[in-house]
This record gives C-alpha cells, structure tokens and sequence, in this order.
C-alpha cells in the first residue's frame, strides 16, 4: 500500500470542516476527504452558477454543505459549535489578483476580515485538533529575483489581494501568539501555495479557465502576460500536502505547526505562453493572440516558492511534472465535454496520484 494512503486514513471517521468547500480547490478537497471516510462539513457562498465544480459533482449530496460568508462570525460560529469539527481547513477567500482591483474592499473584508472570524470561531471551539490556514504564495514581497521565497522571509503586496493575503499571515501569527499557544493539544499551520491548476476550474481571468473557455468556443486564446513565469502544479499537490501536514500536526501539534510552502519542483515553472502551447498541444488545437494592454493593472512576472521545509520535513514531494500536469489538466475538461463523468474522471485521478485507496 502507498504511505500516502496509509497516512491519510487517518481522516476515516474524524469531522472536518472546509471553509470554502462550493470554490474549486474546496470541492476537490471536499471530495477526497469523503473518499477517505471524513465526516466532511463545507462553509461557504453558494455557487455562483451551475458550470462550478461543486454543482456537477453534486458535492451537496455528498456531504454536508452550509451556505454562509466568512464574514458572517455569528453564523459561521454557530456551524462550527454545532458541527464541533476536529480538523479545520480555511479556503474561503476571494482568490482573484484582478478582481482586488475591481473591488479592494469586498477583497480585504473576506480576506482579512473573513480569516479573523474563522480563527475567532476555532478559538471558541475546544474540539478542533488541526487548523489548516490557505493564503498564497502571492503573500510575499514580490522582489522578482530567481530563487524561490522561504517560509520567513518578508511578508507584502503590490495589489489588494496580494496585500490582503499577507495581512490574513501577520494576523495568524498574531493568534498563534496571543491565543492559541495555551493549546497544546491544537496544532495550527498556514499554507501557501503555487500557481494551482486542474479539471472543474471555471474563474475568470484564470488562465487555464480562460484558455478552456476561448478553445470549447473555438476562439483565439488572448495571452496579456505571456512572458509571466508562475509555477504551476496540479491541484491534487497542495491538496496532498495540507492533508499530510493536517494528520501530522494532529498527532504532533509543537513539532509540525507554522508556515509551510507548497510548490511544484523548478521545471515546472513556466510561462503562461509555455503552459498555453502544452496545452494546445493535448487539445488537439487552438490558436494563440497576445494582446498586451500597456494600461493593464500590475500582475507579477515572476514568483517561486522554496519548499525545502515541506521535502525534509514532511517528506512531501510533488508527484506529477509539468508535462504530466498539464496532460490530466486538459484530460478532465475534454472528458466532460464529451460526456464522461466529472465525479469519475476526479476520482480516477485521486486514485492515480494516490496510489489506490
């Protein structure tokens, strides 16, 4: 049996609660807990519409879903008295760089204001054992140098979401100190991850989305950025490494809590026209325009994470390349769209990156 099976059984049975479980890395969280046999209990917006990945999986059959905003303390506090989750996992959050400039504030209240009433409802909850805490790699001061960002160096942020995802951090290190230290038993990490990629992603002003949508419509693929290096991983890569980080600082709570990277190893990190031309090429087609707009709000042209703390540490490592990424990527999206279960085609692929389960 692989050790990553093996590990992750340890949800079989435990309660975990997912904020965040109706946005795409929720839903494939949300389902591969419920694979392992979590009693799993999602917090979030509803879908914005019905292509989202948490509608075609019927995630709200699966498991048991509350509609609600992070913003919202008195309701969220009661879901989480309620559920008395042992296990806890933050994703709820306005992930969009160019939407931050579109509405600042809306950003900063679910990021910022939305983190301090999760970490305030898992402070008045004695049953939760493990808190796994999502910012972004987008959380660091963005110097533009080649070598990838540590877990301590300097926090920051040229645009609001940018920004709102370093302060969630300075606020985390602020409970962990002020309150949550007195817990022993609680272990508490946040997260940041690459550039995540995979089936069932519709945002917009993604790439991959954007690239799916203009190839189903037979349209040009309009690159802005196309000299941008991001490092791009599957979805399934971080999702391992904060379940294997969550089991571990369970039993382990002082040895495993802290800040953690998770990010795809150095050939993975391309730019948007390489990750745009690999994916033509698994498509079978599609054509490629770039339209730079010398107006167009600031997006960083390089970021990288060092994940030395993750690989020596928890002894976790991404399993799947580049080329392998991009192949499950595309194979998803062409699968549903001629007729192949979403709900198949995502367990299949847990299954393979897995080993069995």
């Amino acid at each position: 049996m692989d050790d990553m099976v093996a590990e992750l059984g340890a949800f079989k049975g435990k309660r975990v609660l997912v904020t965040g479980d109706t946005g795409f890395k929720g839903s494939w969280l949300s389902l591969w807990l419920h694979l392992l046999g979590a009693d799993v209990m999602g917090y979030a917006l509803p879908p914005e519409d019905e292509e989202q990945l948490f509608v075609i999986l019927n995630l709200d059959q699966v498991i048991t879903h509350v509609d609600g905003d992070i913003r919202n303390l008195e309701k969220m506090s009661q879901v989480f008295q309620e559920f008395q989750p042992e296990f806890v996992f933050h994703l709820a959050a306005q992930s969009l760089v160019r939407r931050s400039y579109e509405d600042p504030k809306l950003t900063t209240d679910t990021n910022i204001g939305g983190s301090v009433n999760v970490l305030e409802a898992v402070r008045a909850t004695p049953s939760i054992r493990s808190l796994i805490f999502v910012t972004s790699d987008k959380c660091y001061r963005n110097n533009e140098w080649i070598w990838g960002y540590r877990e301590n160096d300097a926090l920051g942020g040229h645009d609001p979401y940018s920004a709102s995802k370093a302060a969630a951090e300075i606020i985390f290190s602020s409970y962990v100190d002020s309150f949550f230290y007195q817990r022993r038993n609680l272990g508490i990490s946040s997260v940041r991850a690459g550039n995540v990629i995979g089936g069932g992603d519709r945002a917009t002003d993604r790439i991959v989305p954007d690239i799916i949508r203009a190839l189903e419509a037979d349209q040009p693929i309009v690159l802005r950025n196309p000299g941008a290096r991001r490092p791009w991983q599957h979805v399934l890569e971080p999702l391992y490494g904060y379940m294997l980080l969550a089991v571990k600082q369970y039993r382990e709570p002082e040895k495993y809590s802290g800040s953690w990277n998770f990010g795809p190893r150095i050939e993975s990190i391309r730019t948007v026209e390489e990750l745009t031309r690999e994916m033509l090429g698994c498509w079978g087609k599609g054509s490629i325009k770039i339209a730079s707009a010398s107006n167009a709000p600031h997006e960083a042209g390089l970021l990288n994470l060092n994940c030395d703390k993750a690989n020596q540490v928890l002894e976790w490592w991404p399993r799947w390349d580049f080329t392998n990424t991009i192949a499950r990527t595309v194979e998803w999206y062409k699968g549903v769209a001629d007729g192949l279960s979403a709900e198949h085609l995502i367990k299949r692929q847990i299954q393979e990156f897995s080993g069995g389960m």
